[in-house]
């Protein structure tokens, strides 16, 4: 099976291959870059449409599927910061596409009113962690978790969530 995924992020790129060799044997992980044409730092149902331009940018024939991920802000009332950022995934075979969430964290405030102000996360968490390219590695939410979470667990909780409709096709009428 020829999985392309729409980014060359390598922490995507694993949790993508993680999630799909649960499920499949002979899984190749081909990664094209695309431009998911939405702003740097998405919000709310931009990062949807952020996953889904990447996986369809992606897909050409020569693949079974294609996958977009994009991470982005949702605004949610009764939060310390007032927004959750959620990791989005795209599943496409060319014709259908599902979408799956991984699971949500809160940035600190100073972090979203940086995001606010029209800084991207990776920026002003690169800041405060010192560390450089943090969301091509462990991701703020490794850095937020002391290395017990990592960017690529929370592609492969998400991308795993979009293959469901695709591991039970008559049940979601695939």
């Amino acid at each position: 099976m020829k999985i392309v995924v729409g980014t060359e992020n390598p922490a995507k790129v694993r949790g993508v291959e993680r999630a799909f060799k649960k499920f499949f044997d002979d899984v190749e992980i081909f990664k094209r870059a695309v431009n998911p044409e939405v702003s740097p730092q998405p919000f709310d149902e931009e990062t949807i449409i952020g996953a889904i331009n990447r996986a369809k940018k992606a897909y050409s024939e020569d693949f079974d599927f294609s996958v977009g991920v994009e991470a982005g802000l949702f605004k949610t009332r009764r939060t310390l910061s007032g927004y959750v950022d959620f990791q989005v995934a795209c599943v496409y075979d060319g014709e259908k596409f599902t979408i799956g969430f991984g699971p949500g964290f809160e940035y600190p405030k100073r972090v979203v009113g940086e995001v606010l102000k029209g800084k991207e996360v990776g920026e002003v968490m690169e800041k405060i962690s010192g560390i450089k390219d943090l969301g091509e590695k462990m991701g703020a939410i490794g850095f937020l978790t002391k290395g017990k979470v990592e960017r690529s667990d929370l592609t492969e909780i998400a991308v795993t969530m979009a293959l469901i409709p695709w591991l039970n096709r008559e049940l979601y009428e695939l």
